[in-house]
């Protein structure tokens, strides 16, 4: 990336200011730049001076110029200015900027794409079953898919986990709800056949009665509870419909991941752990860590620095946290990643700070580095919303709704005519779906959602469809062009750059660069802002100038080419928002 290159020339001018005596040694570890505003004041912009100026008592605008003064030659850089009270101001070359075009040409897909560096882990989605998807679950799987295809693009070799949860007390719930409903009194044959015809919807209706139960009648929670200590124990009716609602909600959840263009690499629930807990459990006696607390077995964390989690209840059954304990150890010994990130919900935190810290003290974790992924809330606008009072919107209706009325705007177009009935669904799909995906991922993870319809399926602006769109412009351009495949490679014409296409081109060699921070940052959401800009600047260019019909065929051949890349960047930011670009909208 181009930003490292220009670190290192800062590096050797503070090196050189070094050699002369202006700075007692080459001072910093890492210099931090960021693309001004304003295009007058280049294409990267340093305070380096400002903060090194501060550091050692020196004038800052004076240590400036004396940076630019032996910064060393680079053929991509046009000059080095000095500005206000000391920043550094870099220019790119137009050279510089046409070449990039070039390989964006070139590499296509590819471009930006790095190979060998290191395994990850990324766990994301992880739905309870016995529950339909809920809009609440799409932050986690489409976040956690982006971060996972963003890693896999840098060429980290990934390991996507899907975590669902199988295990522990709220399955209790159901437990008695099927027991007491659906299966009390009837006979094996009876039994079996009601099983079988079980729905994800009679399983959610068995969650969210029992909660109104529960209500005015407390010890029902107990029930539960027993009825999941008869599940760990081996009770051979809970086992039976306990792998029953399993058999349901991962057929359910596998529909939903198609709908959602997700695929997963490995779903490896909690109950795989049920004969791994005891192992746990030993691990942190041996080591002295795990302490007895009012009839429970808990861990309690140096110098208090987080509050104490629970490995075994007073009843003996086993927590989240031992289910958690015997994953970590699991996972890192089967694959050794480097990095291991986790998606969920934000109210999850402290447990994973417990679990982070947990695996290093009890010597699963060693140079391993660890990353919780929070998501904020879709909430309505009365607040969070609540399976057990039946409040979920489904997700499979959101989507449905989504194509619905990408179909009614696509319907009342005029491009509608050259459609035929299969292309029109087939539009509408990938439209509905992609704003829906969009709308979340353009916004930072941690941040609560407030659920509207309106806003949430708005298909212009800030969007997927704009994007869409503008990528499918962009090819009908192309395909007017009758050029097949043009290559562009002298890309004549460079010379004659006007402002709106330096608009464009000063920002399509940034994606390599935007694509390495959003990874880092975990933030799907600064790829969605990077794309939007690009089509912003093409939108801006294309409708100032022409294309097809330019004043010569070199500035011609030069705008397909300025097309040909906006497409493929589009496309290539698309792909790692898992979001299709359609050829024709």
């Amino acid at each position: 990336m181009i930003v490292k290159e220009l670190e290192k020339l800062v590096q050797a001018a503070l090196f050189a200011l070094a050699k002369e005596g202006v700075l007692d040694a080459a001072p910093v570890e890492h210099i931090a730049f960021e693309h001004p505003e304003d295009k007058k004041h280049g294409d990267y912009s340093a305070n380096i001076a400002l903060v090194l100026g501060e550091k050692i008592g020196k004038n800052p605008r004076e240590l400036a110029e004396g940076i630019a003064r032996v910064f060393p030659p680079a053929e991509f850089l046009e000059r080095v200015e000095v500005a206000g009270p000391g920043f550094l101001n870099f220019f790119l070359s137009r050279a510089y900027l046409a070449n990039e075009l070039g390989e964006i040409l070139k590499k296509k897909e590819k471009y930006g794409k790095g190979e060998c560096r290191g395994k990850v882990i990324i766990e994301y989605s992880s739905p309870n079953i016995a529950k339909p998807f809920g809009i609440g679950h799409l932050r986690s799987t489409i976040i956690g898919q982006a971060i996972y295809n963003l890693y896999k693009f840098l060429g980290y070799a990934c390991v996507g986990i899907n975590y669902p949860g199988d295990w522990g007390t709220p399955h209790g719930k159901i437990l008695y709800e099927v027991h007491e409903v659906l299966l009390k009194d009837k006979s094996a044959e009876e039994k079996k056949d009601i099983l079988e015809n079980l729905s994800i919807e009679e399983l959610e209706r068995l969650y969210v009665q029992f909660h109104k139960d529960a209500a005015s009648n407390p010890a029902l929670e107990e029930v539960a509870r027993n009825w999941f200590k008869k599940l760990e124990d081996g009770d051979k009716e809970a086992r039976m419909v306990w792998e029953y609602t399993k058999r349901v909600s991962f057929r359910e959840f596998e529909r939903i991941y198609r709908l959602l263009d997700v695929s997963i690499d490995h779903t490896i629930g909690e109950s795989f752990f049920e004969d791994k807990m005891d192992e746990v459990i030993r691990d942190f006696q041996k080591r002295g860590l795990a302490t007895e607390s009012r009839g429970a077995l808990i861990v309690s964390f140096p110098n208090e620095e987080l509050s104490p989690a629970m490995l075994l209840k007073s009843d003996g059954a086993t927590t989240y946290f031992t289910r958690d304990m015997a994953n970590m150890k699991y996972r890192l010994k089967r694959w050794k990643p480097s990095l291991v990130v986790i998606e969920t919900g934000v109210e999850q935190n402290l447990h994973f700070q417990q679990v982070f810290l947990a695996s290093r003290l009890v010597g699963y974790a060693k140079d391993e580095q660890f990353a919780h992924v929070y998501h904020g809330l879709y909430r309505s606008k009365e607040g969070k919303f609540s399976t057990r009072k039946g409040e979920t919107i489904h997700l499979e209706d959101v989507l449905h709704d989504a194509k619905a009325r990408a179909r009614e705007i696509l319907d009342s177009s005029e491009a509608s005519r050259e459609f035929s009935e299969n292309e029109k669904q087939e539009i509408a799909g990938v439209v509905g779906i992609g704003a829906v995906k969009y709308n979340d991922l353009s916004q930072h993870p941690s941040g609560d959602i407030v659920f509207d319809w309106d806003k949430m399926l708005n298909l212009r602006g800030n969007s997927a469809p704009y994007l869409q769109y503008t990528y499918a412009r962009c090819q009908s351009i192309l395909r007017k062009s009758n050029l097949a495949g043009p290559s562009y490679s002298h890309l004549n014409g460079v010379k004659d750059v006007n402002e709106e296409e330096m608009g464009v081109l000063r920002l399509l060699y940034r994606f390599p660069e935007v694509v390495e921070d959003a990874a880092r940052r975990f933030s799907p959401n600064m790829v969605c802002s990077f794309a939007f800009s690009v089509a912003q600047a093409y939108n801006l260019f294309y409708n100032t100038h022409r294309v097809l019909e330019a004043e010569t065929k070199e500035i011609a051949n030069f705008r397909l080419a300025l097309t040909k890349a906006t497409a493929q960047i589009i496309k290539n930011c698309l792909f790692l928002l898992g979001i299709q670009a359609p050829e024709k909208m």
